[in-house]
């Protein structure tokens, strides 16, 4: 399965293979090196794509799931609210995932700058907040750009009504994922360096 969105680099990919296969076939040996050339680089990009856009079926995690495929970068209390912040890298599944059940309230895109991902500066970068409404209280998703990453991609809009370990967007090339969270409705289940699966992997509990 793939992301929405794949069908174009996918098609056009599938066209420099099919070209290239076809013009060496029919050149025939001795091979011409730029037609090899061709069908190679139309094999690589496929390939490239494929895995990029790769969007597979998961079975949904318990208690509070992480919104990315990648490894935890931290884990901070900042005031009333905790950060649990995950980097994705290009190898990473790209398509993020709801937490928990929830309402999206809002949805704001700002920042300035495509800073590394995971520097602690990146808090500026270009990004995406999406704001829920969830039966533990407010909660907020952070989509952050990196100096690769560059493109947020939004599957919904304000008003809709989402399940945990349902899809939500997708960032192209990876970078990083931030949930905030009520500090006093959970408890952290997860350290930095822990490596997360978006839906799937278990990020905090919640508390009464």
């Amino acid at each position: 399965m793939f992301a929405p969105g794949a069908g174009r680099p996918l098609l056009v990919a599938a066209v420099l293979l099919v070209l290239g296969a076809a013009a060496t076939a029919l050149h025939g040996p001795p091979f011409s090196v730029p037609l090899l050339v061709l069908l190679v680089l139309g094999a690589g990009f496929w390939g490239f794509f494929a895995g990029f856009f790769r969007d597979p079926e998961r079975p949904v995690g318990h208690g509070i799931v992480s919104a990315a495929d990648g490894k935890v970068r931290a884990v901070t209390v900042e005031g009333d609210r905790t950060r649990i912040s995950v980097f994705m890298n290009v190898t990473d599944v790209h398509v993020n995932r709801m937490p928990l059940d929830g309402t999206f309230a809002r949805i704001d895109s700002g920042g300035t700058g495509y800073r590394p991902a995971y520097r602690a500066d990146a808090d500026r970068n270009v990004a995406r907040t999406y704001q829920l409404t969830t039966a533990i209280g407010p909660v907020e998703i952070v989509q952050i750009t990196g100096i690769v990453a560059r493109r947020l991609v939004t599957f919904v809009t304000p008003g809709d009504s989402r399940p945990r370990g349902d899809r939500f967007g997708m960032i192209v090339l990876g970078s990083r994922v931030d949930v905030l969270l009520p500090t006093a409705r959970i408890t952290p289940t997860v350290r930095v360096g822990d490596r997360v699966w978006a839906g799937r992997s278990t990020i905090a509990e919640t508390r009464a």
